[in-house]
């Protein structure tokens, strides 16, 4: 393309021309296969990696086809070299197959010998398999599956895995065929919803990428149909799992004796099973004491929801369960501590991925409007953050006595609408709490009294609600259509997608969502925003700055 909105480059970034009138396409054709990094006015840039080309890979995409999206694109010939080195990073994957052997169990073969005899040779496999049985294959213990998976994405050769999977338990469970909410209705997935099932289900195991208030619930219950397995669930807190059992009884033919909750608070092991992450990865004198639920019964499905906040603990243990179907969930894959490898190793590739525009556009998710306010420090502030030693600066800007003001101007401005003020600082958002005459759910707040406060939200009793980390995620609030960020974990830029996604679900007349964030300019806290924003950019979501003092502008 002479004018294309992409210039390829021989390091393997991509800068997308953010005003060119085709850079909305461009952005979707090459979502599937490379990441975002930086996302600044005018041009974004983008990274290749090995990864995400693997995941392309996994998900049914080829060399081919990468290949093409960069020539369609590009505004200058794409270097030649760089278009080779696609090709040969993409045939890596599956050129090592794990498979089912009906004498030897499990077995690593390899359609490329050298491959096989390359990887045998490093330290890093010794322990993991066994006798060779030629030269192009080798037994694997079953044990050592999901090991021996990390080891070879490390080591530069990704395994398929086609050993299949057991079979586990079964257990009856059908979706609902009529709308709960209209009895006389009757229901069905949302298409987007079954084509991410279908691909999870085709690929064995897998990873669905939904946009927060997708459904990412009811894609674990059809797979869960499909399965018509017993089934645990892994979820990020307590009133995450409750909030999956209210859908699942009302989504599916189970009922709520046969879903059990496996908490700080109860310990019940039933056909489908909702265990949290915390009760999992709790250790007395150094032991895990209750892994013993992953063997409590035969399951035939394990999901993992909020994958991309799976705690490290959970990845060693899941290194134990590559036998059974895994499907994880979430908005994104982005994960703060880098280790999207071990998603990719031990729950499997992305199977599904849509783009949040996309959904945007077929009504299923609100439109939202994002702007950055950023907030002058006074004289005294400004000294103080100055003077401040490196590890005190972002807790200084971030709760900066200036917000409050910003605050309360912006919830004044929506009278109407249902306003969530979302923070990390427990003192600033108390202080919010009293300024604004709302409620503040932390950490120490009762999972009891969380869920009566998030019901009151939700049915308009009260239309203000100041929010820690615990609403980061897993909270359906469908009516709150306003969302104020005062202060957030560094640069995080799986929170701030969580934190968009509370006012993503469809409004009932249609309102776009708004989501304000709240920043001291020329501060780290500027810098941390900036960061912040890069994967809703990569979605397609412009943040609009406005300064503080011109607040009527967004008014």
């Amino acid at each position: 393309m002479a004018d294309g909105p992409l210039i390829v480059q021989s390091d393997k970034s991509l800068l997308l021309e953010v005003d060119h009138p085709l850079s909305g396409d461009a952005r979707r054709a090459i979502a599937p296969f490379a990441e975002l990094e930086r996302a600044p006015e005018h041009i974004h840039t983008y990274r290749l990696t090995p990864l995400g080309l693997w995941n392309a890979r996994a998900a049914g995409h080829d060399a081919e086809q990468v290949v093409n999206v960069l020539l369609e694109y590009s505004r200058y010939p794409v270097p030649h070299a760089l278009l080779v080195d696609i090709a040969e990073t993409m045939s890596r994957y599956g050129r090592l197959q794990l498979v089912a052997h009906p004498t030897h169990g499990l077995v690593l073969q390899a359609t490329d010998k050298a491959v096989l005899a390359e990887v045998l040779k490093s330290k890093r496999t010794a322990g993991l398999v066994g006798e060779r049985l030629g030269d192009d294959s080798v037994i694997v213990h079953p044990s050592e599956r999901g090991h021996l998976k990390q080891v070879l994405l490390k080591l530069g050769w990704p395994a398929e895995d086609l050993a299949g999977y057991v079979d586990g338990e079964k257990h009856p469970i059908d979706l609902s065929p009529t709308d709960p909410a209209h009895e006389d209705k009757p229901w069905a997935m949302r298409p987007y919803q079954q084509q991410a099932v279908e691909g999870f289900w085709h690929g064995g195991s897998g990873v669905v990428v939904l946009p927060c208030g997708a459904g990412k619930t009811i894609v674990g219950a059809g797979a869960m149909a499909r399965s018509g397995t017993t089934t645990l669930i892994l979820v990020t807190n307590t009133v995450s799992a409750r909030q999956w059992r209210d859908e699942l009884v009302r989504r599916t033919t189970l009922t709520e004796d046969e879903i059990g909750e496996y908490s700080g608070a109860r310990k019940e092991i039933k056909p489908v099973t909702i265990a949290t992450y915390q009760v999992l990865t709790t250790k007395r004198k150094g032991v895990y004491t209750h892994l013993e639920l992953l063997d409590a019964r035969d399951w035939g499905l394990v999901v993992y929801d909020e994958v991309h906040l799976l705690p490290a603990p959970i990845f060693r243990m899941t290194a134990d369960l590559q036998a059974r179907r895994r499907l994880g969930l979430t908005a994104t894959l982005v994960r703060e501590d880098g280790r999207e490898d071990e998603v990719f190793s031990l729950i499997g590739p992305k199977r599904y991925d849509a783009p949040w525009k996309d959904i945007e556009a077929q009504g299923y998710i609100a439109p939202a409007d994002c702007v950055e306010v950023r907030l002058t420090l006074s004289d005294r502030d400004r000294m103080a953050y100055a003077t401040a030693e490196p590890e005190d600066k972002y807790r200084l800007a971030a709760t900066a006595p200036g917000k409050n003001r910003v605050v309360e101007q912006i919830a004044a401005a929506h009278p109407d609408d249902q306003v969530l003020v979302i923070g990390q600082y427990l003192d600033q958002l108390e202080e919010l709490g009293e300024h604004l005459d709302a409620p503040v759910i932390t950490g120490a707040t009762t999972v009891r009294e969380r869920q009566r406060l998030f019901e009151a939200f939700r049915s308009g009793e009260i239309s203000r609600l100041v929010v820690s980390k615990v609403a980061n995620f897993s909270i359906d609030l469908p009516e709150a259509s306003v969302a104020i960020q005062v202060s957030g974990s560094f640069g995080s830029r799986q929170e701030e997608a969580q934190r968009l996604g509370r006012i993503m679900r469809p409004k009932q007349d249609g309102r776009t969502a708004h989501f304000y964030a709240v920043v001291s300019r020329d501060t780290v806290d500027q810098d941390f925003a900036a960061h912040r924003q890069r994967f809703l950019a990569e979605q397609g979501y412009a943040y609009r700055i406005v300064d503080a003092e011109d607040l009527d502008v967004v008014q």
